[in-house]
């Protein structure tokens, strides 16, 4: 840079400008040094005069202001990062390193041990014939989904009350038998994204419901509010039910749905994505055919476990049904842990390791219905560490309508503004 020192004792840049006709700050800009307080002070004043543009801007504003600072793509970057009011306006949400799977994803039950569930809809359909014309209604759909082989199974019910959402559960577990443990959302998560769902929400009692489950020995499990994240494993499977009863609907014409169609419909869609493959199908004629959660089905029985004992191939050829049955369950099974389970080890996203949020740390408070200047500061009042100490939902204290109100969220709905030391 040719260095030289100005009348002023000041070190500015020789550069190769000196025959051009622009200021003197422009030929020779004063160099400072890295990480000193001045420049510091130099970059926050610019940053501001910039109204908090990002770090190019900022960058081409200092060094035109005359100033050449050592190292400035660094200092910029850092100061850029620590700015609250940038954090506020443009910093992603938090993340987390993906969790490990639950035991109830994992252990070895029979299908609809262990369940997912969810609510989606509403549907109009025609529920009688007037002078009119017809008359509409509205139906629901209950979805179950099986966390360890991934079935789906699905009610329909025509309303959102307590009683329709028990008669549900009843109808569900006199076909496919007692829950072990049951998890779903809860907030406006539970019931979808509809206002209509939303407001019908607030008619179920879930302490009703959560005594009717206890009676039948069920643990009912609630992800964090707005983590549909959470539970993945049936909002991915409520996705895919969609596009079927689309496909569906398409075919069927604009003839109006009525229930009993309806039902035909969720139960035809429920079979079509049973009899997906949940493994990799493979190209080669010999290999054996792809799982589906349809071949782990037909081995559900009355007791709550397998049968104990050791089953071996001879036990195709026995004289006891039981026993070909059984040694042709444990081949699915082995095929499952093989083959499936072992495709669920790596994470897809969310692979790094962050920093844990701690208790005392300001964080915005995302509500997708309203414009990013306008979500709350929060201050986070409790955290929930997973069993691998890594922290993916908090509780946060905000003050809203006059008062100071305590909410469950995911990190994911947080966008980190303070870090308390």
């Amino acid at each position: 840079m040719n260095p030289f020192i100005d009348e002023k004792g000041l070190i500015r840049v020789g550069g190769r400008l000196r025959q051009s006709d622009i200021d003197l700050c422009g030929r020779h800009p004063i160099i400072l040094p890295q990480d000193n307080h001045i420049s510091r002070l130099i970059i926050d004043h610019v940053h501001r005069q910039v109204q908090h543009q990002g770090k190019q801007l900022t960058l081409s504003n200092v060094r035109a202001n005359g100033y050449w600072i050592m190292g400035v793509h660094d200092m910029v970057r850092s100061i850029l990062h620590k700015c609250a009011i940038c954090r506020r306006l443009r910093a992603k949400p938090l993340t987390q390193l993906m969790a490990d799977l639950p035991s109830d994803r994992t252990e070895k039950t029979p299908p609809f041990t262990n369940v997912g569930m969810d609510v989606f809809g509403p549907w109009a359909i025609a529920s009688r014939k007037t002078r009119a014309g017809t008359s509409e209604a509205k139906r629901w759909a209950v979805i179950f989904v099986c966390l360890y082989t991934t079935a789906v199974y699905i009610e329909v019910i025509d309303s959102m009350d307590t009683s329709s959402f028990i008669n549900a559960l009843r109808r569900f577990i006199a076909i496919r038998g007692n829950i072990k443990k049951l998890r779903c959302d809860q907030g406006t998560n539970f019931i979808g994204a509809k206002n209509e769902l939303q407001a019908a929400a607030k008619e179920l009692d879930q302490d009703c419901i959560k005594k009717f489950l206890t009676t039948r020995d069920c643990e009912w499990t609630f992800n964090p509010p707005h983590a549909s994240h959470f539970g993945g494993i049936w909002e991915r499977q409520i996705g895919t039910i969609r596009r079927v009863l689309d496909s569906m609907h398409y075919q069927l014409g604009k003839q109006q749905y009525t229930h009993d169609l309806l039902t035909t419909l969720m139960a035809e869609a429920s079979a079509i994505v049973n009899s997906r493959p949940i493994t990799t199908v493979s190209s080669d004629a010999n290999d054996p055919q792809a799982l589906t959660p349809n071949m782990l089905l037909t081995m559900k029985t009355q007791s709550p476990t397998p049968p104990q004992g050791s089953f071996v191939q001879q036990d195709i050829y026995s004289r006891k049904r039981w026993r070909r049955v059984q040694y042709l369950a444990d081949q699915f099974w082995i095929r499952w842990r093989k083959e499936y389970l072992q495709s669920r080890q790596p994470r897809p996203k969310w692979n790094k390791s962050t920093i844990n949020v701690k208790e005392g740390d300001v964080v915005l408070l995302r509500e997708k219905e309203y414009a990013r200047n306008s979500w709350p500061l929060a201050r986070i009042v409790k955290v929930y560490p997973s069993d691998d100490n890594k922290v993916r939902k908090v509780d946060v204290m905000i003050y809203k309508d006059g008062e100071h109100r305590t909410y469950l969220r995911p990190i994911s709905e947080l966008v980190l503004i303070e870090s308390t030391n």
